[in-house]
């Protein structure tokens, strides 16, 4: 590996953030996980089995809770016959899905677990009639919105003293970009948050630009109206897309009984 003209050689995995790494992690993985799983589906799973993998990360659901656990130890040691270990706090098994509430309640216990999953958390809720939900909510995880708001914060300070117009364009492109990837369907919610957030970032640092400043809330909130892109859902759900540019061999796929884990198609 050739690093600012430097070269290292290693014998084991690749180099951070080298161009290469994912493809070979995906050829990889390719061998080592995707063929083996999709065998084990068809020979060892006695339910439903859905396996969603993007490049490291994996989410697999099962309907039936022993299939889940044979799995995930058959798993464990396929991974270290290749020298790959599931990650210790990543990895857990959650009870999730339509009866899942309905099961904890019985039990004595809280809502259904959550899980993130591509900048996502994932959540098995209800729809405003108060019935379970099949197409999995999904928001965006609260550190992936701090870490960028801390982002703009900082880059906000650094152009304080630009025009507004400027500046303006900059947070529009920003926003946009944001919006592009996290306005899915159920997300709504963050986004209109996030557009405040930003908003408020952005009043304060033309506050700061002068001792005299005088600019108000409203003139921030007139502001972000000329310039800030308004929130709206961009994608479909995940599944009516990959029924179209996806179609699986599968005799049922693309119906709408078949549930396929929401954010996998990111």
């Amino acid at each position: 590996m050739l690093e600012e003209g430097t070269l290292t050689v290693s014998e084991t995995g690749t180099g951070q953030g080298s161009v290469i790494s994912p493809l070979l992690a995906n050829v990889y993985l390719h061998y080592v996980f995707d063929l083996w799983a999709e065998r084990w589906r068809r020979r060892e799973a006695t339910g439903t089995m859905i396996i969603t993998r993007y490049a490291d990360d994996l989410v697999i659901g099962f309907e039936r809770q022993a299939d889940a656990r044979r799995f995930l130890d058959m798993m464990r040691q396929r991974f270290e016959e290749f020298a790959l270990t599931l990650h210790p706090q990543k990895t857990r098994l959650i009870e999730f899905g339509r009866y899942a509430a309905h099961n904890r309640e019985q039990r004595g216990l809280g809502k259904p677990e959550t899980f993130d999953f591509l900048g996502f958390t994932l959540i098995c809720g209800k729809s405003r009639r108060g019935v379970f939900q099949l197409k999995l909510k999904r928001k965006t995880r609260r550190d992936r919105s701090r870490a960028k708001l801390q982002e703009i914060k900082e880059a906000l300070r650094q152009r304080r003293h630009h025009p507004i117009p400027q500046q303006g364009r900059w947070l529009q492109q920003v926003v946009r970009g944001f919006f592009a990837y996290h306005a899915v369907p159920t997300n709504m919610p963050a986004l209109v948050v996030f557009r405040r957030r930003v908003t408020e970032l952005w009043w304060r640092t033309l506050k700061r630009r002068s001792q005299r400043d005088k600019t108000t809330w409203q003139r921030a909130r007139k502001l972000a109206e000329d310039w800030l892109p308004r929130p709206q859902i961009l994608h479909p759900w995940p599944s009516a897309r990959f029924a179209v540019k996806h179609p699986r061999w599968e005799p049922y796929a693309g119906k709408p009984h078949v549930r396929f884990c929401a954010g996998g198609a990111q």
